[in-house]
């Protein structure tokens, strides 16, 4: 029996037995008696204890979704509110859980869609660096080169501190444009492309130490990049805002899972919750979506910050992804006819 009709039963049952009373031998005296005024009290408050317990039951499921509306987030699926009531709050609560089934389908293959021309971008730019802005900066330095063995000693110091300024401009543009195209993860895989990456952000005033454990399954092209791409990220973070010194980037078999870890000793932060999020995470949260993988990003334990991504394997991955539309691959079309031909 739904809602209304609940209500309405019980008010008609209120107005029959009030009729019958009427009709019956019972009188109300002028003035009213104390034992009349206790029955008419008694009554009238069991009637809205009554109403008050039928919709505080039959209200409670859209309480409980009402909340579940207020704290959905896309970025972390798979929470449904739980169908209970009757009638057309159930109803209600079954549209609602399509709706957002519908809702995270559309944007994990708009998100696809995002990412994979984000990579395509990424791919056309470091291109561009190493043939353009590359080829023309060691052209710069051979022509530099050149004219100082034939100026004079003052002209010569000067321009060999002109080639180390050229050549460090040359090292960086290569270094950018490594990270925006990871080659080694195309040609090496994802563990050698961990422990370059590790390499790279280790420096003077931060060290990166990496935990790569072996034989571990296969992911897939999708599952590889997303995992490098989190991490790359994450180093980000932790070299650019935590002011740590010490970061461990930990790849390991966890269960049916694998399990990438990125732990700093740096400041970490308290207070943390979605709406803090920037887009660095925000951007790690729609990549891990991708792949049915599982993102937390929190206070690590004895000090500092954590981020942990968990990829499925195999069955598990399947059922992850069920109701998701398959993205694709988020590799360029030039990196994925490289990596294709290799095969």
């Amino acid at each position: 029996m739904s809602l209304f009709w609940r209500i309405s039963l019980l008010n008609s049952v209120v107005l029959i037995a009030a009729t019958a009373l009427l009709l019956g031998p019972v009188t109300v005296s002028t003035p009213v008696l104390l034992t009349e005024a206790a029955i008419l009290t008694a009554g009238l408050v069991v009637i809205l204890i009554a109403n008050v317990l039928l919709l505080r039951i039959g209200l409670g499921p859209l309480r409980r979704l009402a909340h579940a509306m207020t704290t959905t987030d896309l970025l972390r699926p798979r929470v449904r509110a739980k169908v209970d009531g009757d009638g057309e709050i159930a109803a209600l609560i079954t549209t609602f859980n399509t709706m957002l089934d519908r809702l995270e389908a559309e944007r994990a293959l708009s998100a696809a869609r995002t990412l994979s021309a984000q990579e395509s971008e990424r791919h056309r730019v470091a291109q561009e660096l190493y043939d353009e802005v590359g080829q023309t900066l060691a052209a710069v330095l051979l022509d530099l080169r050149r004219v100082a063995d034939q100026a004079p000693g003052p002209v010569r110091e000067q321009l060999a501190q002109v080639q180390e300024t050229t050549r460090a401009s040359l090292d960086e543009i290569r270094r950018i444009a490594r990270r925006l195209l990871p080659g080694v993860l195309e040609e090496l895989g994802l563990s050698s492309a961990l422990r370059s990456l590790a390499d790279e952000f280790t420096g003077p005033s931060l060290t990166v130490r990496h935990e790569i454990a072996p034989g571990l399954p296969a992911l897939g092209d999708n599952a590889d990049l997303v995992l490098y791409r989190v991490a790359q990220e994450g180093l980000t973070n932790a070299a650019r805002h935590s002011g740590a010194r010490l970061v461990v980037l930990a790849l390991a078999r966890a269960g049916d899972a694998v399990e990438l870890r990125v732990r700093d000793d740096g400041r970490g932060f308290d207070g943390f919750d979605g709406a803090a999020e920037g887009a660095g995470i925000r951007g790690m949260r729609e990549r891990a979506l991708l792949v049915g993988a599982d993102l937390v990003v929190g206070a690590a334990r004895g000090g500092g910050t954590e981020v942990r991504l968990t990829v499925p394997v195999g069955d598990r991955a399947g059922r992850a992804g069920a109701g998701t539309p398959r993205p694709g691959t988020l590799l360029s079309p030039d990196a994925e006819r490289r990596r294709n031909g290799a095969r």
